[in-house]
C-alpha cells in the first residue's frame, strides 16, 4: 500500500515543469499534515527534480540525466551567483548550453548569442533585450537593475533576466566552477550505474521454503538471493551455508540472516567495494529509501566496472587527479621503485607546505603503483600509519620509496619513505586488500 509521502512524491513528479510548489497548498490538495508535505518536499529536491530559490520558491524543475550533469539549469544560477530574479521566472527550470560574456559591441555579441545562452552583460539595456529575443536568458552583473521593458519581455518569453552583485570576471569564474565540479561529480560511479535491475535478480520471499533456493541455484549458479516480504522489503539474506543440512520445505524465513547489509543507488562504487572486502561478501542488495529490494550487485560487477572506468578519459581534475599526474617513476631496479613529485601551489596549506591530504594521497598513489608493478588486479586501502611528517616547502620536489613488506593473496604491506633534499620528511605503514573476483 502506497504511503501519504510516497503519494506526494508521484504528485509532485507529475506536476508540469516550472509549477510553483508550496508546502501549505501540497497540503491542502492531497489532504494530509504540512510537515508531512514539507518532508515529501525536500526529499523531491534531494530527487533532483525540485529546486527552492530565495526570493522566489520553490519550483519544479527538469530532472538531468547524468550524461548531461555538466549542463546547469537557470534557477541554479541563481543560487550560484546569489542573484534577484527581476523577470522571467517561468523560465528558471529551462537548461542552459553555454553562456556568453558581453564585453563588445552589441551587433558583435549578437553573433556568439544563440538560443538557451545566458548572455552575462552589465547595464545595457539594448544588449539585454536583443539576447532576450533570441531566446538567450540575461545575468546583469554589478548590482544593477534593468527597464521596466525588459523585465516584461523576459515575462513574456519565460527567460529569466537575474541581477547580481558580482562582477563579470567573477561571474564566469564561479560559473566555470560549478560546471567544474558537476562533471567531477559525473565521473565518480555510483551503484545506481552499475546495478542489476529488479527484473534480471534472482530472489525470495518470506513465504518460500529452502526448495526454492535449490531451484534458483540451478537457474542462476548464484548462491547467494536477498529475501523480500510482500511489499518488497528486504527482511534477510539466504546462503548455501543457511541451507545446507535443512529440509527442503523448511520455511526460508527460518533459515535467513536478518537484518542484512545492503547498499543505496546513490553510495559510490568505491564504498560497495570497501564493504564486500570489510564483510567478505559477494553480493549486496540495493535498496530504496524505503529498504524496498531494486536490484543487486556482485563482487564481479563492482571489479568489472572499477577496470573499465579507470580506461575512460577524465575531465574533472580531483586533488587525486593532480597528484597522481605529478608523481612520475625516477628510478627503478629490481629491488626498488622511486617516484618523484613536486608540489605546486595547490598542493600547500596556509602556512606553504605541504599538505596532509596530498602527502596522503601521494604515497598511497606511489604504493599503488608499486603493487601494480608485481600485482595485478584492484586493491583498496585497508589501514595506514603515519609516523612521522615534515614540511616540505612549495616548488620542492619529494622522492618516494616504497618497500614491499609482505604480499600475499588477498592482503599487502608496503612501508613508504618520503625524502625531500636526501633528509626524510615522512614514514608510513600502509596495509592493501586485492578485490579479486
Amino acid at each position: 500500500m502506497i504511503t501519504k509521502h510516497e503519494q506526494i512524491i508521484k504528485y509532485i513528479e507529475e506536476l508540469p515543469v516550472g509549477h510553483k510548489i508550496s508546502v501549505r497548498q501540497i497540503a491542502k490538495d492531497l489532504n494530509v499534515s504540512e510537515g508531512t508535505a514539507y518532508r515529501a518536499i525536500k526529499e523531491a529536491e534531494n530527487k533532483g527534480f525540485v529546486n527552492t530559490i530565495e526570493r522566489v520558491g520553490t519550483i519544479r524543475i527538469e530532472q538531468k540525466k547524468k550524461e548531461n550533469i555538466e549542463k546547469l539549469t537557470y534557477a541554479e544560477i541563481v543560487n550560484i551567483v546569489d542573484g534577484q530574479v527581476l523577470g522571467g521566472r517561468n523560465g528558471l527550470h529551462k537548461t542552459l548550453n553555454k553562456f556568453v560574456i558581453g564585453a563588445m559591441e552589441v551587433e558583435a555579441m549578437m553573433r556568439y548569442t544563440d538560443a538557451g545562452n545566458l548572455l552575462i552583460v552589465g547595464n545595457r539595456t539594448n544588449a539585454q533585450t536583443q539576447a532576450l529575443q533570441r531566446g538567450a536568458a540575461v545575468l546583469i552583473t554589478g548590482g544593477f537593475d534593468t527597464e521596466e521593458s525588459v523585465k516584461r519581455l523576459a515575462d513574456e518569453l519565460a527567460l529569466p533576466i537575474i541581477s547580481t552583485s558580482y562582477d563579470t570576471f567573477t561571474v564566469a569564474t564561479i560559473i566555470n566552477r560549478a560546471i567544474f565540479d558537476q562533471l567531477i561529480k559525473k565521473e565518480i560511479l555510483l551503484v545506481e550505474d552499475i546495478v542489476r535491475p529488479l527484473k534480471n535478480t534472482y530472489y525470495l520471499t518470506t513465504k518460500d521454503t529452502v526448495e526454492k533456493w535449490f531451484i534458483l541455484n540451478e537457474q542462476s549458479k548464484h548462491t547467494r538471493f536477498p529475501v523480500i516480504d510482500r511489499n518488497q522489503k528486504v527482511e534477510g539474506i539466504v546462503t548455501s551455508k543457511d541451507v545446507i543440512h535443512q529440509a527442503r520445505n523448511k520455511p526460508i524465513e527460518k533459515v535467513m540472516t536478518k537484518n542484512p547489509i545492503t547498499i543505496t543507488p546513490k553510495a559510490s562504487v568505491a564504498t560497495a567495494s570497501h564493504i564486500m572486502i570489510w564483510e567478505g561478501i559477494e553480493l549486496l542488495p540495493v535498496v530504496d529509501d524505503y529498504d524496498r529490494l531494486i536490484g543487486i550487485i556482485s563482487r564481479q560487477d563492482v571489479l568489472k566496472s572499477l577496470q573499465v572506468h579507470q580506461r575512460q578519459p577524465h575531465v574533472g581534475e580531483t586533488i587525486d587527479n593532480i597528484v597522481a599526474n605529478h608523481i612520475s617513476l625516477k628510478e627503478e631496479t629490481e629491488e626498488e621503485h622511486v617516484y618523484q613529485f613536486e608540489i605546486t601551489p595547490q598542493m600547500t596549506n596556509y602556512y606553504g607546505t605541504i599538505s596532509h591530504g596530498v602527502f596522503t594521497t601521494a604515497i598511497i598513489d606511489a604504493a599503488n603503483r608499486k603493487f601494480r608493478s608485481i600485482k595485478k588486479g584492484e586493491l583498496v586501502v585497508e589501514n595506514m600509519n603515519i609516523y612521522f611528517l615534515k614540511p616540505v616547502q612549495i616548488e620542492h620536489t619529494i622522492e618516494i620509496h616504497p618497500k614491499i613488506l609482505d604480499i600475499g593473496r588477498k592482503i599487502g604491506k608496503v612501508d613508504v619513505e618520503v625524502f625531500s633534499n636526501g633528509i626524510m620528511v615522512g614514514k608510513a605503514l600502509l596495509t592493501f586488500q586485492f578485490i579479486d573476483r
